[in-house]
């Protein structure tokens, strides 16, 4: 089953600009991930322009799939979200263990919001809605170097820059969120 195109949103959507919600003139809210939502992140995983922002390459919808069920929502271990935005999904944002917990593994997070939603605050009001759910401190990152955004967005919310790593040809920024915020 896939998602009709007409029901992603579009970049020609409107948007008012009312201050009541982190003034993206939107509904922004986390909630728990559904089996309906998948499609909508299929969708935007697969989006040209994400990929090439994050450097990330997007799965084919079995293996998308299979990892999600697997991987993130059959992990106990994985705090995962939807991102909403007037009740309809715009995208996650998750937690999980790299390494063993408690026996020096780090906690990441990471997001992805569908192009719709990119330049508006939303991932701003979203990012700090979960930084209160997800309590794990240190909390690490490590957005492509290229995607400056989403380096800024992190470092806004109080992560700090620690180095970069190389993930294949590409720069990451590597940044953490002390136990302490500023």
């Amino acid at each position: 089953m896939s998602v009709p195109p007409a029901r992603l949103p579009t970049m020609t959507d409107k948007v008012t600009d009312t201050p009541s919600h982190g003034g993206t003139g939107n509904d922004v809210q986390l909630r728990d991930v559904v089996e309906a939502d998948l499609e909508f992140l299929l969708a935007y995983e697969n989006d040209p322009e994400a990929a090439r922002r994050s450097r990330f390459t997007p799965r084919p919808r079995d293996a998308f799939m299979a990892h999600w069920k697997s991987k993130i929502l059959g992990d106990s271990t994985v705090f995962v979200q939807t991102v909403t935005v007037d009740a309809e999904p715009a995208g996650s944002i998750v937690a999980w263990w790299e390494g063993e917990q408690g026996a020096g593994g780090h906690r990441f997070i990471g997001y992805w919001l569908g192009r719709p939603y990119w330049g508006r605050g939303i991932g701003s009001v979203a990012l700090g809605l979960f930084l209160l759910r997800e309590t794990n401190r240190p909390l690490y990152a490590d957005p492509f170097a290229g995607n400056t955004a989403s380096v800024r967005l992190l470092e806004k919310h109080g992560f700090r820059r620690t180095g970069t790593v190389r993930y294949g040809d590409n720069e990451h920024v590597m940044l953490v969120l002390d136990a302490e915020r500023p």
